[in-house]
C-alpha cells in the first residue's frame, strides 16, 4: 500500500509493529459531540481535508476524531498507531517523541490531552522527523519525551514501542459515507463476471480451438549491476538561514502584539515549518481570548484549546524558506578558534557542541551544534551568522518575560 506512494512525497500512512499495521499520518481535530460525530466528520471532510473519506473518534478528557484519504494509503479497518500509543502510556498527558519504525520517523506530538493537528506524522526523512522535534522540544512541561537513542538528546529516553502499542486501544478506520459499500459491492460483481467471461473464452480456446505448437526462444541472462547515483551532499540543499530567521521575526512579532485581559502568552517556538505559541489564563474568561485571535488578522493554521479551558495552543504558518548550496568553509578547529575570537570581541557566549551525522548510505558528516541566548532579536544576529557557510537554523524561541531571544542551529565541518 505505501509503495504506491510517490518517492517524493513527505510521509507514509503505515508502519509495522508486531506483526500490526497501524495508520498514522491522520489529521486530528477536537470533536464537539461524542455522541454523533458524523456531521462533524463531514463538514471537515468537505471543508478542510479534501478527499478524506475515513474517519476515527478518540474518546477521553478531550475528544477528537481523525481523517484520512484512501488516495492516500490508508483503508478501512487500520487501527490509529496515535491512539494505541496514547492508551498504552496510561496517563501521560503531555509528551513529545520520535520513534524509528520500518517505514520512517513517526513523530507523535501529545499536549494537554491532545493530539495535535500536525501531531501525528509518519516522516520519510530522518532529518524533516528531527528538525520537527527540535522546534516542540523548548516548549515546557512535558510529562515524558521520547527520542530514538543514537540522536544522544538530553533528557529524552527510547520507549518500547511494540510493547506499548500492543497494549494500548485499537480503534480502526472506518468509511465517512457508508454508501461507497455499496459502489464496491457493485463494482466487485462487474469484476466478477468479467472474470467468468474471460475464464468461459479461455477455456473454449483451449478445447475447441487447434493448438499451435510452442516457440521456444533461448533466453538470455544478462546481469548488470545496478550504479547508484552519487549521494547528495547535506548541504547542497539547506534552508536558507536568512529566511528562517526573518520569517520567525515577524511571525513572533504578529503574536507577541495579541493581547487578551487575563491571559499570558507562555512563550514562542519557530523554526522553518512555522511558529507554535500558547497562552494561559490567569483571570478572565475564554472569550477574552478566542476574541482577541479572532479580531486579530492573523491566519492561524491550528488552534487547540485544554479541555479545563486554561491554556490555549496555537500554530501560526510562515513563509516557505528559500533552499540554498552551502559547503562547509572552516575544519573543527577553525570554527571554534573563530567563535571563540566572536565571543571574546563581543562578549558573548556562543555555546558549542561537536557531534556526527550519518547519512542513509553511510557516510559519515562532522557537525558542530551551535546555541545562542540573546536579547538581540534575529534581524540582528543575520549579518553575523552569515559568515558561516553550511549552518542551518534549527529552531527560534522568545521569552516574552525576559524578551531574550534562543537560537539552536548546526554549522557542518569539512
Amino acid at each position: 500500500m505505501d509503495e504506491m506512494q510517490t518517492e517524493e512525497k513527505a510521509w507514509k500512512s503505515t508502519f509495522t509493529e508486531g506483526g500490526t499495521t497501524y495508520a498514522a499520518s491522520l489529521f486530528w481535530q477536537p470533536l464537539l459531540n461524542e455522541d454523533k460525530p458524523l456531521p462533524e466528520v463531514k463538514e471537515a471532510a468537505e471543508n478542510i481535508l479534501e478527499g478524506a473519506d475515513l474517519y476515527l473518534v478518540r474518546k477521553g478528557k478531550s475528544p477528537q476524531f481523525g481523517l484520512a484519504a484512501s488516495s492516500q494509503g490508508f483503508t478501512k479497518g487500520l487501527p490509529s498507531a496515535a491512539v494505541a500509543l496514547i492508551s498504552g502510556l496510561g496517563n501521560i498527558t503531555s509528551f513529545l517523541g520520535v520513534f524509528k519504525v520500518d517505514t520512517g520517523w513517526w513523530y507523535v506530538c501529545f499536549r494537554n490531552d491532545v493530539i495535535l493537528s500536525d501531531g501525528d506524522t509518519l516522516f520519510i526523512s530522518e532529518r524533516d522527523a528531527k528538525n520537527q522535534f527540535i522546534s516542540m522540544l523548548a516548549v515546557p512541561d512535558w510529562d515524558a519525551i521520547f527520542a530514538p537513542q543514537e540522536w544522544a538528546i538530553e533528557d529524552t529516553k527510547e520507549a518500547d514501542l511494540p510493547t506499548l502499542l500492543g497494549k494500548g486501544l485499537q480503534i480502526k478506520l472506518d468509511k465517512i459515507d457508508a454508501s461507497n459499500d455499496a459502489i464496491m459491492l457493485a463494482v466487485i460483481v462487474v469484476c466478477f463476471a468479467i472474470i467468468l467471461w474471460f475464464a468461459y473464452s479461455t477455456l473454449k480456446d483451449l478445447f475447441f480451438s487447434k493448438p499451435e505448437p510452442p516457440v521456444v526462444q533461448p533466453i538470455e541472462q544478462v546481469e548488470q549491476e545496478e550504479e547508484l547515483p552519487p549521494e547528495p551532499k547535506p548541504w547542497e540543499n539547506l534552508n536558507n538561514p536568512i529566511d528562517v530567521m526573518r520569517n520567525c521575526y515577524l511571525a513572533t512579532q504578529k503574536v507577541v502584539e495579541l493581547v487578551a485581559p487575563g491571559w499570558h502568552l507562555e512563550g514562542v517556538t519557530c523554526n522553518a515549518s512555522g511558529l507554535v505559541t500558547s497562552w494561559r489564563r490567569e483571570i478572565g474568561r475564554l472569550t477574552f481570548i478566542e476574541q482577541a485571535l479572532d479580531v486579530s488578522g492573523v491566519n492561524f493554521s491550528s488552534r487547540v484549546l485544554s479541555r479545563d479551558g486554561n491554556t490555549l495552543m496555537a500554530s501560526l504558518p510562515v513563509d516557505q524558506p528559500q533552499t540554498q548550496n552551502s559547503p562547509p568553509e572552516y575544519t573543527e578547529d577553525e570554527l571554534i578558534n573563530t567563535i571563540n575570537d566572536i565571543n571574546q570581541a563581543l562578549d558573548i557566549n556562543i555555546m558549542l557542541s561537536p557531534k556526527q551525522w550519518v547519512s542513509p548510505r553511510g557516510t559519515k558528516y562532522q557537525l558542530m551544534d551551535f546555541t545562542i541566548s540573546s536579547n538581540n532579536d534575529p534581524l540582528t544576529w543575520i549579518q553575523l551568522l552569515m559568515k558561516f557557510s553550511g549552518l542551518t537554523i534549527n529552531t527560534i524561541t522568545y521569552d516574552i518575560n525576559s524578551a531574550n531571544w534562543t537560537f539552536k542551529g548546526e554549522i557542518y565541518e569539512l
